[in-house]
This record gives structure tokens, C-alpha cells and sequence, in this order.
């Protein structure tokens, strides 16, 4: 389990562990429209789906998950995570939700994600992050190359939400702390 809290020093944003005290802000903030329609799974959460999360997935290693805070009063306004991490080849997906209007567009984002890579590329040890995302949401992308990422795959009707086939894009970033002796 991760202990560490990750803090921006410009901004003060931090990361810091999720914990199951923080099980009814995160089905609150998931269960908004406004970040459900940015997901691939858009089923509403339950404080019980939630738990289930955590023992199946956070507390098993197969999730890192972390709540975002602002300095500001200690205030958490979401969430990141890495999931399906993959040991062998040293690679994970990253997840962003930002459940508290106030925090949107406010650098936030694009200072979390920064955060969580110094995770994944320190203690993580991983190689590469990747996300998947949906096309149109262009605020998302953009905050995504501002932290790193950069656009590898463009998936035409890739998923189906709603009825509506919906492309997507896959971004990821490389650890630059290693070295290029692959190629």
C-alpha cells in the first residue's frame, strides 16, 4: 500500500493515499453527469461497488489510487489512479476525475497528473503510462500533453455508449529517467 503524499511546490496541489474514508466522495463525485460522460464505464457507483474496489483491486496491488487536494483548506476535489498494472512489461493505464467544478481549470489536471507520474516512474517503477480518452474531449487531451502524454493511437467507433459508437485516442509517456538502450 502507498503512504507517500505527492506535492506540487508551485501550486500546492498534493496526492495523497485513498482510503475508505473517502468511499462516499468518490461515488458522489463519479456519479456526476458531468464526469460519468467521460468515462467508458458510466454505470452509477454505489458505496458498496466502491468497497468492492478497494478489497478487489486497490488492496490486492492491482490498483494505486490517490485524491487529489488543493492547499486550500485540505480540500479534496478527485481522483487518480493507475490500473491494470503490468509488472512484466512495466506499463499502466492512468485515470483522472475531478468531481468538484471549482477545481476544473485550474491547472489541476495537468499538476495531478504530473504527480502520479512521479509515482509510476519512481516507487512504481514502471516504463511506460498510458490513458485512453475519449476524442471530443479536447480540455482533457489537452491537459494530458501538457503533463507528458503524447497521442499514439487515434481508434475510430472504438466503444459504444449510449447507442453512439465514440472514438477515442491513446496517449502515453515514457519513463525519461531511463535510458534508450532498447533501440
Amino acid at each position: 500500500m502507498v503512504e507517500q503524499v505527492y506535492r506540487d511546490p508551485e501550486t500546492g496541489i498534493y496526492l495523497r493515499p485513498m482510503t475508505y474514508e473517502d468511499t462516499d466522495l468518490i461515488v458522489s463525485w463519479r456519479n456526476q453527469e458531468s464526469v460519468r460522460k467521460n468515462f467508458i464505464y458510466q454505470a452509477l457507483f454505489t458505496r458498496e461497488s466502491h468497497e468492492h474496489w478497494i478489497r478487489t483491486m486497490v488492496d490486492t496491488g492491482k490498483v494505486v489510487q490517490f485524491i487529489i487536494c488543493l492547499p486550500e483548506g485540505d480540500h479534496p476535489v478527485g481522483s487518480v489512479y493507475i490500473r491494470d498494472i503490468d509488472t512484466t512489461h512495466r506499463k499502466a493505464e492512468y485515470v483522472i476525475f475531478i468531481g468538484e467544478e471549482a477545481a476544473i481549470g485550474r491547472v489541476v489536471g495537468t499538476v495531478s497528473a504530473r504527480l502520479m507520474l512521479q509515482y509510476c516512474f519512481g516507487p512504481g517503477k514502471l516504463h511506460k503510462v498510458f490513458l485512453r480518452a475519449f476524442a471530443d474531449n479536447v480540455r482533457a487531451r489537452r491537459s494530458y500533453e501538457k503533463a507528458g502524454f503524447v497521442q499514439e493511437a487515434y481508434l475510430k467507433e472504438d466503444v459504444c455508449i449510449e447507442g453512439v459508437y465514440r472514438d477515442m485516442v491513446l496517449m502515453a509517456v515514457l519513463n525519461p529517467l531511463e535510458t534508450k538502450d532498447n533501440e
